[in-house]
């Protein structure tokens, strides 16, 4: 029997995909694993108890609080998915355009509106922390400048406002991210193809509704399918600005924060339940693989008919 001999170009490769595949395995796989696991026991404190089925699936969609705790979470995220898709990525499309069109001050720009991309999230958090202050915050400051003291609120302190202040935060923080994205593939559109439908019409919507965005197709998959996991995955955010509790009165609670908050429990409550934080997690984890995934393959399969 022949013995096997790895050459130096297989050891190269190995040595290439061997860490990152253990690191994969130890710090995605093996946690998501677990948490399967954790999700049909019941736990008492940190330790686990015996085996109860699908009973803290159950628990969390049907009984009470945690069925309200669940809609209500569940209705922000959605809320927040719809919102950034406007803001973040509707105002990412026409930047990216107003760039690729070689505005005055193009280049600057380009760098301009990715930089707070490249910011901590803990640093916009706080940083939009002060700028919605009731009382030094710049956008009361500013209101009050422009005379519409009346309009002067406690962004982050009332229900109504208390989620879209923490939408705007991430909007400005984000917004580089499609823009570029927008960008690249607006770039990859032939001149030629430019120069003929110019000869057709000086009209800038019809640019952009037929020739524009469709050939940039790849690139809205791409933009829709992150923001649809990174919406149904807050926490950071909503952590740093609202709170564990999503205050005030649960108004920007979601299913992040809530997962968080049944899993390793919170301090004005106690509660921990790793039974039941597991089962929402594994929840949390279809809907956003199972969503992403047909939504990718429908958007892919419009590209190829635009």
């Amino acid at each position: 029997m022949p013995k096997l001999r790895m050459t130096g170009r297989g050891l190269w490769i190995t040595a290439l995909i061997v860490p990152p595949m253990a690191f994969v395995a130890l710090f995605v796989v093996y946690p998501i694993v677990s948490a399967f696991t954790f999700a049909f026991f019941d736990w008492q404190g940190l330790l686990r108890d015996e085996f109860v089925g699908l009973a803290n699936f159950h628990q969390v969609l049907f009984v009470e609080p945690y069925a309200s705790w669940t809609r209500n979470a569940f209705a922000h995220n959605i809320q927040v998915f719809i919102a950034l898709m406007v803001l973040q990525n509707g105002l990412g499309f026409f930047l990216a355009y107003a760039l690729w069109r070689e505005l005055p001050g193009a280049r600057f720009h380009r760098v301009a509106v990715f930089l707070p991309v490249v910011l901590s999230t803990i640093i916009v958090g706080y940083l939009f922390k002060l700028f919605m202050h009731p009382l030094f915050g710049v956008f009361n400051i500013t209101l009050r400048g422009v005379g519409l003291p009346e309009l002067a609120q406690p962004w982050l302190g009332q229900e109504s406002t208390a989620l879209w202040g923490l939408i705007i935060a991430n909007a400005w923080h984000m917004l580089g991210f499609p823009t570029l994205v927008f960008l690249a593939g607006m770039q990859r559109i032939p001149t030629e193809m430019l120069d003929a439908v110019r000869m057709e019409t000086r009209s800038e919507w019809v640019k952009i509704t037929k020739i524009v965005w469709p050939l940039v197709a790849p690139s809205a998959t791409v933009v829709f399918v992150l923001l649809f996991v990174g919406a149904f995955n807050w926490f950071e955010l909503p952590y740093i600005m609202a709170g564990l509790d999503g205050s005030p009165y649960g108004s920007t609670d979601v299913l992040g924060l809530y997962f968080y908050r049944t899993a390793f429990g919170n301090v004005s409550s106690g509660q921990q339940d790793f039974g039941l934080g597991s089962a929402l997690a594994v929840l949390i984890f279809i809907f956003i693989a199972a969503v992403a995934s047909v939504v990718t393959v429908r958007l892919r399969a419009r590209e190829i008919q635009l």
